[in-house]
Order: structure tokens, then sequence, then C-alpha cells
């Protein structure tokens, strides 16, 4: 009973939509009138070209109004369609954009559909008002109390009467929700995505997430081979000599046992002993480097804050890191994050040749507002120059950002330092 109801209602505001529709609809017939004279008038560059731009402008903007009423009296979301073709003059974007010539269209259908939903609903609603509040005025009525109903004709008042105007209010609402399904679906296919641009974007979303599967498969083998060769290179070099060396000790050790030996033979079991004692040390400490490199455990224990002060601390550049996060990110972008970082100080300590650095990690909203974004800038006075599209270490970066939707974008000028911006999805809630 309360969804009828609450139907019934939101019925009220669809009328309210049709109603304006039949207000604006000479307003809408004047843009489309506008729009055919400036094409006409279009190889008149001096006039038709700038008229016909402001023609357009006027269309999006009026677009843009008409999806900010659906929602208000219908509740009705349309989204915007996707953005066209970038990289050309804002003129040639806004003359031969697709979408703004959808919406002229739109506002042309509109209107014409405007002058006879809202002809019809309003209609409905007079004549409901009229025979309901009959009781009130039909001793005004001249004598034998006919009146006269549109598509109806003359009929006689009375109680039957005063019923079909209660009926018709109570209907109009109703009807008025039938009605607006077509504005809604003209809005939908001529202002908002459409079922095929959705298909395009779902196809062209598709595309991406092969792409970046593909470049975070990438990343992960070389992330594999970078920490098998540094288990190779570092801690198992290490465990190799101290196994000879142990072994060396113990053939010294094995003929009658370590009271038999000479003072030498003993010196050299101690060196041995000792040289293995250090080594296991060391390789001790590389192990910790390759976790570290892998996530640390004071990332897991104590958030982005500390894990990244702990880097810039072991950094041979100094480094200066600033994070202000109201909470902290899903772990997947919070170890994607701290890699990132690590990977861009190792960059800035190879070649930037710059004197210092700095780290700034904060929430940002997404340009919609509809998300949350970790922001993250990593800059240096250096050299500058750094270009991503040579190969270079940045690629595996935005390859890195890219398997979770983040972006990269470097500013590098030469002579002026280097500034990486890296944006990903802040995920799950604080922890």
């Amino acid at each position: 009973m309360t969804t009828i109801r609450g139907a019934w209602t939101q019925g009220w505001g669809a009328a309210a939509h049709l109603i304006a529709d039949l207000l604006l609809a000479s307003v809408y017939l004047t843009v489309g009138t506008v729009l055919i004279t400036a094409v006409t008038l279009v190889p008149v560059f001096a006039v038709g070209v700038p008229l016909l731009i402001v023609t357009l402008w006027l269309g999006r903007v009026l677009a843009a109004f008409e999806r900010t009423r659906l929602l208000a009296l219908t509740g009705v979301r349309v989204d915007r369609p996707p953005a066209g073709r970038t990289g050309r003059a804002w003129w040639r974007r806004l003359m031969l954009d697709p979408t703004d010539w959808r919406a002229q269209g739109y506002l042309a259908l509109l209107s014409l559909w405007g002058l006879v939903a809202g002809s019809v609903i309003l209609s409905v609603l007079g004549v409901g008002l009229a025979l309901a509040a009959l009781p009130a005025y039909r001793t005004w009525l001249p004598e034998g109390g006919d009146i006269s109903v549109p598509l109806i004709g003359s009929v006689t008042a009375g109680p039957a009467v005063w019923v079909l105007g209660v009926f018709l209010l109570l209907a109009a609402p109703v009807l008025a929700r039938m009605l607006v399904s077509v504005d809604i679906a003209l809005a939908d296919w001529l202002i908002g995505p459409g079922g095929r641009r959705q298909v395009e974007a779902l196809t062209e979303r598709v595309v991406s997430l092969t792409q970046t599967r593909a470049g975070a498969v990438e990343v992960a083998e070389t992330e594999r081979r970078r920490i098998e060769r540094d288990l190779h290179d570092g801690p198992q070099q290490r465990l190799v000599a101290i196994a000879m060396d142990l072994g060396m000790a113990r053939g010294k050790l094995a003929p009658s046992g370590a009271g038999d030996l000479s003072a030498d033979d003993l010196a050299a079991v101690r060196t041995l002993v000792d040289r293995a004692h250090a080594a296991s040390k060391e390789a001790i400490v590389e192990l910790r480097q390759v976790v570290r490199g892998i996530h640390p455990p004071v990332l897991t224990d104590r958030g982005l804050d500390a894990a990244l002060s702990a880097l810039a601390a072991r950094s041979p550049v100094p480094v200066e890191v600033s994070v202000r996060l109201p909470r902290r990110p899903d772990p997947t972008v919070e170890a994607i994050a701290y890699f990132c970082v690590s990977e861009a100080l190792t960059n800035v300590a190879k070649h930037a040749r710059a004197r210092s650095a700095r780290v700034e990690v904060d929430e940002a909203a997404t340009p919609d507002g509809s998300a949350r974004l970790l922001r993250i800038v990593v800059g240096d006075d250096g050299v500058g120059g750094a270009d991503p599209s040579r190969g270079s270490g940045l690629t595996g970066l935005r390859a890195r950002l890219a398997a979770v939707d983040g972006a990269l974008d470097v500013r590098s000028p030469r002579g002026a330092g280097t500034q990486l911006v890296m944006e990903l999805p802040m995920g799950g809630g604080s922890r």
C-alpha cells in the first residue's frame, strides 16, 4: 500500500514535469529555429559559424538542465554521455561533437512531445478540478445545470459528474507517469549514455581491463625475476659461503676432534666459524632488505606514514615525507603505493642527481566526486628529463598503477626536476 501511495505521489512530480514541457516547448522550438538558421548561414562564415557555435553551446547547457529537471521532478537520473574526442580546438569539438547535435535533436523532439503530453495532462487536471469542485459553484450555473466538458460534450451537473472529476484527479498522476516515460526514453537515448553508447563504453572497458591484466601479469613476472635475482646475488651467495666455511671447519675437526688440533688448525677453524657467523648476519640483513622491498612488516602494522618514513630514512637523498590521510586505504592499494614510492625514490637516487626529494600523500576526489583517490606526489630538484615513453622504470610504475585503475602523470622539464603524480582508488575502509 505504501508503494502505491509513493508511486502516486511521485506521479505529481511527473505531471509537473509534463506541464513544464509545455511551457518550455516554445523556447526549445526557438532554439531549433535558430539552429536551422545558423546551418543555413554557415557559408557566410562571419555570421553562420559564430551563431552555430553559440546555439550548440546553448543546447549543451539546456541538455544539462533537462537532466537536472528529470532528476528533480521524476527521480530518474540520466547520466552524461561519454566525452567526445579531445585534442581538437574547442570550437571544433563543439561543432563536430555528435553529443551536441543529439542534444539539439532532443530539444526539438521534446518541444513537439511537450506540446502533446503537456496539453493532455493539463486538460485532464483542469477538467478533473472543474468537475470535482462542481458542488462549490453549481449554484452559479445557468438553469438546467448543463456544462461543457472537452472531449465529452455537454453533461448535466450531478453526483456522477463530481465522481468523474475526482477520478480524473486521482488518475492524473498515473497518466503522467506513463507519459513521462517517453521523456525519460528520449533523454536516455539522446542526452544520456544510451544503450549503444553503453555497449561501446563497456567494450572499451573490457579492452582496457585486458590490457591492464596483461600489464599486471608482466609486472608480476618482472617482480618475480627481480626477487629471484636479489636472492641469488645476495642471501644465496652468503649462504653458499657459510656452507663452505662450515664444511671446511668440519673437515678440520673430523679426524681427531678439537682436542688434538694444533694451534694453527684451531686458529683456522676459529677464522672459518667467525667468517660464517659474519656472513650469516649479512645474509639476514639482505633477506630483510628483500622482504622489505616486497612488503615491509611496518606497512601492515602502522600504515603508509611509518613505512614511507622508514623508506625515506634509508634513502641516500634527503627525503621529506608528508602523509595526510583520514583513513587507511585498502591493503592492496597500500602495498602498491609503497612499492611505487620505493621505485620512485630509487630512480631519484640513481638518475635524478637531486639534492633533496619530497613525498606527499593525501586523499582526493575524482573529477565527478563519485569516489575517493589516494594521491601520491614524489618530487625532486634534480636534472629532470624523465620520459616514460623510452621504456624506463616509469613504464613499470604505470603498469602497476593501471592494474588497480590507477594513473601516473609525469612532469619532468629538463633542468627543473621531476614530479610524479600517482592516483589510486582508496578501496576499502580503515583498519
